[in-house]
């Protein structure tokens, strides 16, 4: 299977990259500002993408492929550009491409916005909800919407809650797997998924998805 991975470098994208790189029946396209920093793997190929770029830069710029996982994110530095139009942009571009599979790494609550208020991450969520309702409403994408609870730099269980909360945390070790599950196993497809640290073994939970 030919993967895109958008934010290759990110904290989550990162370990995507990692995980795809130990799978020789997926070939990777690690999309990041600064390729360079992609590790070597013979089945892994970095490539250079500015979200800040025009739509049609960014079309250009994506591989040939059958999904696209996009886990970028500015980190808190430029949430419009980024977050939000450079997600968009994306959409826009695999579209064009027909690049039709779509895995959006979200946030827990971003489709709350009566909740915004309450929040700390309140302009981060805000970003989130507009880029996430584009998917939905605005692309005939076959999408999957992740929403962990909080990530966390911990040692993964394997073990999860999909389709609610069972804990306030994820560690980005399972969300990598479960967002490389739903690819691989195309899961999900038009659903918004909840997700956090539970009981569960990570393929049993995506299999029990729609």
């Amino acid at each position: 299977m030919k993967i895109i991975v958008i934010g290759a470098t990110g904290r989550v994208g990162s370990n995507v990259v990692a995980k795809l790189a130990k799978s020789p029946k997926d070939e990777v396209y690690a999309g990041a500002r600064h390729p360079e920093k992609v590790p070597a793997a013979d089945n892994v190929t970095p490539f250079k993408i500015d979200l800040t770029a025009d739509m049609d830069d960014i079309k250009e710029t994506l591989p040939e492929a059958d999904a696209i996982l996009f886990v970028a994110g500015s980190g808190g530095k430029d949430l419009l550009r980024i977050d939000l139009h450079g997600a968009v942009k994306v959409m826009q571009a695999a579209e064009e491409k027909e690049i039709n599979r779509f895995v959006m790494l979200s946030s827990k609550g971003s489709l709350s916005p009566g909740e915004f208020d309450d929040s700390p991450l309140e302009n981060y969520l805000i970003a989130k909800y507009y880029a996430d309702e584009w998917l939905m409403h605005n692309t005939d994408l076959e999408y999957t919407i992740l929403q962990p609870t909080a990530l966390v730099e911990k040692t993964g269980s394997g073990k999860v809650t999909l389709g609610a909360y069972s804990t306030n945390e994820n560690s980005i070790d399972n969300v990598a797997d479960v967002l490389i599950g739903l690819v691989e196993n195309h899961a999900g497809i038009k659903e918004v998924i909840e997700m956090s640290t539970g009981n569960e073994p990570i393929p049993d939970a995506i299999n029990e998805l729609d």
